[in-house]
Parts: structure tokens; sequence; C-alpha cells
């Protein structure tokens, strides 16, 4: 078991930490590039296990991608659509992009396509969209991981039930203008979790000239038509912002995100308003956003059901805050990369801490914390849950902090340099 000794803040922090792209942008971009008319480009693209797991699997179903420009903080692809080609095999790791946006597209293909991933990956929540494709016309032999697709699918109208991910309609979505029909997709079921993620897709297919119906809620409709080619640039990954800013909260200090965008469809714009719930000063500065802290940390009350991804650093803050917290709407996260509501309660508890499950979330009382193996379960946001109680908490060891690479590939580095007072972490 590889242990990371998470470092304790001495002083208040005081860096500017440069983020790569946003896996949510990126693993749509280059599908959306995938299918377009002609050739394009993804400027800035996050380089994590995430993104290179999506390229390869365009890659196998016939798509030219060529890097270029590779930095810390991104790579461009010059990416060039190819005939959607069967006979491939994709590994979908344990990325939920994937291992759902993936299916629709190979439901195009000229033969039979296989999948498989990760050992948790056979337990995330597929069903629904496996269902889908089948009433679109694709022959599915199986309703979880591993399965293989044989299509063509006509596209036409579907019912599903996406209240485990909202990645089950945008995976629908995204390649819909190249169904024959197009689709009608009807969500029935209790309310869809990150519906912003449904926003950005949408966004994004009508940016590059599909024709989106959004207005009646929970359905959405897609004409046929051409994706036409573009050329994007990624914006910085705001959810892996999480535990920057949190730390300038517990520290009292100061952390600046150079580029955050003053309009967006990413979820992670919601820590704006939920850090300053919990004591922090937000602020827009010349290029960028600044976080800072005075000390102490506040608990809240929050309804996190449409920004999950946030919830491992807002129960890492609310552990060592001065009042009870207590976060509701994210029973989801059950099916996550691991069960994030009973792994937060495990490890915060066996550092000493006061937290219960809820139905929808967790009730956390603070409490004098200690040090301990804080593990991971190979999921990247719990792995930086563990690094922020670390701030406070002498003694925390995070188990396999390399399960970063998910997202966000350079993180110990970046947490080590805003640490030591690099003013551009990340770089």
């Amino acid at each position: 078991m590889s242990l990371w000794p998470a470092p304790v803040a001495t002083e208040p922090v005081a860096a500017s930490v440069a983020l790569p792209g946003s896996k949510s942008v990126t693993n749509r971009a280059l599908l959306l590039a995938a299918l377009a008319t002609g050739p394009g480009t993804v400027r800035q693209a996050l380089r994590s296990r995430d993104a290179d797991l999506m390229a390869a699997a365009l890659r196998a179903l016939g798509t030219t991608m060529t890097p270029s420009g590779e930095t810390d903080s991104g790579t461009d692809w010059a990416i060039t659509p190819g005939p959607v080609r069967g006979g491939a095999r994709i590994d979908v790791g344990l990325a939920g992009t994937v291992m759902r946006f993936v299916p629709p597209m190979a439901a195009l293909a000229d033969g039979a396509v296989f999948f498989d991933g990760d050992p948790h990956a056979r337990k995330r929540p597929m069903g629904p969209i496996l269902a889908a494709l089948r009433t679109l016309g694709a022959r599915v032999d199986a309703d979880a991981l591993p399965f293989t697709i044989h299509g063509p699918v006509t596209g036409g109208e579907v019912v599903l039930d996406a209240s485990a991910s909202s990645q089950l309609v945008s995976g629908l979505l995204l390649v819909a203008p190249r169904f024959g029909k197009g689709i009608v997709v009807r969500h029935d079921g209790p309310p869809v979790p990150s519906t912003p993620h449904i926003r950005m897709t949408v966004q994004m297919l009508r940016a590059q000239g599909v024709a989106v119906d959004d207005a009646e809620p929970d359905v959405w409709r897609v004409e046929p038509g051409p994706i036409t080619a573009a050329d994007l640039t990624v914006e910085p990954d705001l959810s892996n912002a999480a535990p920057f800013m949190a730390a300038a909260l517990i520290t009292g200090g100061t952390v600046t995100i150079p580029g955050w965008p003053a309009e967006t469809t990413q979820p992670g714009d919601e820590l704006r308003s939920l850090l300053a719930a919990m004591g922090a000063r937000v602020e827009w500065v010349p290029g960028g956003l600044r976080v800072s802290g005075a000390g102490r940390v506040e608990g809240i009350d929050a309804d996190l059901h449409d920004v999950g991804e946030l919830t491992p650093t807002i129960a890492a803050l609310a552990a060592l805050a001065d009042s009870p917290s207590t976060l509701r709407g994210v029973a989801h996260l059950r099916g996550h990369e691991t069960d994030r509501l009973a792994a937060l309660t495990a490890e915060i508890n066996g550092l000493g801490g006061d937290v219960r499950e809820t139905d929808d979330g967790l009730r956390i009382h603070p409490r004098p914390l200690t040090g301990g193996v804080f593990h991971s379960y190979e999921d990247h946001r719990m792995a930086t849950a563990g690094a922020v109680l670390g701030l406070a908490v002498p003694g925390v060891q995070v188990e396999n902090i390399a399960t970063t690479a998910k997202t966000l590939p350079q993180f110990s580095r970046m947490w080590e340099d805003m640490l030591t007072g690099e003013q551009e972490a990340g770089r």
C-alpha cells in the first residue's frame, strides 16, 4: 500500500494555482470533434487518465488524433474524423464520461465493439443508457460492463431513469445528431443529479451548429444533422480548484486561480458561493479569482445535488469547521468511483471525526482529529479530500495519491508548490 504523508500547513498559503483544462469539457469536445464534418482542434485539453482513455477510445473507433504543444496545463489535439469502425475493444478504465459517452458512438459502427474497464467500473450504473440504445435499434449483450454493442442505431424517442447520473443523458445527446432520426430523451424518475453538466452538453452542441430543444423540463430533443467542425479552447477545471481554494480557507491564506471564466456551465463555479458561506472571501482580481481565509471554517447546510463532485472537499472542510454541517441531495454519490458517502464517513471517522450518513447525504459534527491512514478507494476526489484534512491534522497519510492522475496528474507537486510559496503552482 503506497502512502503519501500529507503536508501540514505551517503558515498561511499564498499562491497562484494554474489549473489544467476541464475534464468534462475536454471529453465532450474530443467526442464532438471525432463526430464532426471535418478536421478541428481542441486546445489546452486536459491530459489525464480519463482524457487519455477517451482519446484511445476515439482512435480505436477510427478517429485520427495528433497531439502537439504538450505542457503541464494541457495539450492541443488536431482531430480528423473518420468512418466509425467496428472490431474495436474499448477500455473505459473508471471514467464515467468514457463508459457513457462512447457506447452511443460505437452504435454507429459497421461492426461489434467490446467495452470493459476497471473492476469497480463494472458496478457503476449503465443499464439505462444500454437499454436506451436497444430501443434506438442497437443490440447490446449485457446491462453493465463488460458488454458488446452491435449497431447501427436509427434514433427516435427513449424514456430512461437518469437519476443515477446526468452522463446517461449527455451520452445520448452528444451522438444524437448522427442518428438518422435524431433523438428525444425523456427522463422518468427522481431528479437528475449534476444538471449543469447537461447544460454544458447542450451548450457545446449548439456551439457546433446542432439544434437542441430543452425547453420542456426533463425532455431533450436533438435534431439530426451535421456537427460543424470547430476549434475550441478548454477552460480550466473549476472542480479541481476545490482543494486549493479550501487550503486558503483552512490556513487563513490566499489562493488565486488564473483564468477563472466570468461565464461558464461548469458546476465547479458553485465553489464561489459555497466557500463564501463557509467563511471565505471570494473576489475577482485581474486575471482570475482569489479566495482568502480568516483561519476558521464555518459549518454549512447545503444542497449539493447539482455539484456532487465537490462533496469530498466540502466534507473535509466541514470536519474542520467550528459548527456542524449538513450536506444534502447527494445520494447518487453512492454510485460514483466508489460509494463516496460511505467512504467519507469511514475515513473521517477513522481520524476521530463524527460523520453520519443520511438517506441523501452526510451530517458532520466537528471533533478534534488525529493522524492516520486516509484510504482513497482509487477515487481521485477522496485522495484530494485527504490532502485537505492533512493541512490541519498532523500525521495524515493518504493511500495512493497517484489516483489523482484521473483528472489532475500533477496534483502532489502542485500541492507542495502551493505550500512552499510557489507563485505559479502547476506551471
